[in-house]
């Protein structure tokens, strides 16, 4: 249906490659000028002033749900005026001992236009809908494929 590229860039930027000594630092190139800094998270010897993939992740879950209520409240003529979503991703192990994101929570908060009255039942169906639409939700198990390019 459609295909969503983005190009990471990373450069070895010090002598040494020991484990602690590695930079971290590299780039998403999402084209069109769109370049974001990305390290790993500042616990796995990353930069705090970067992204990084975990806070991403749950970035991309937010605002997936996000562009969902604000389409539901368009097409009911229900204007939202701000919407702030402070949202957590939980890195911890799974049964084998491997680091997983096990759960990403949203913490979606709508403030409606001045006058613009909508009841809690009301907003937590538009919450529903839009969490059993996010396509992004729905794919958190979906296949990660490896296509290496080899030199």
């Amino acid at each position: 249906m459609s295909e969503h590229n983005v190009k990471l860039i990373w450069t070895k930027e010090t002598e040494s490659f020991a484990y602690k000594d590695y930079n971290r630092n590299h780039q998403w190139d999402f084209g069109e000028g769109l370049i974001v800094p990305a390290s790993s998270a500042p616990q796995f010897l990353g930069d705090p002033e970067c992204a990084d993939p975990e806070r991403a992740f749950a970035a991309a879950l937010s605002s997936c749900h996000m562009l969902f209520v604000i389409a539901i409240c368009s097409k009911k003529r229900l204007v939202v005026q701000d919407y702030i979503d402070n949202s957590t991703a939980i890195l911890e192990q799974d049964d084998e001992g491997d680091l997983i994101i096990s759960r990403v929570i949203l913490r979606p908060q709508v403030i409606f236009a001045e006058g613009v009255e909508v009841s809690q039942e009301a907003l937590a169906k538009i919450h529903e809908q839009s969490h059993k639409k996010c396509f992004l939700a729905k794919s958190v198990k979906s296949e990660v494929l490896l296509e290496p390019i080899w030199n």
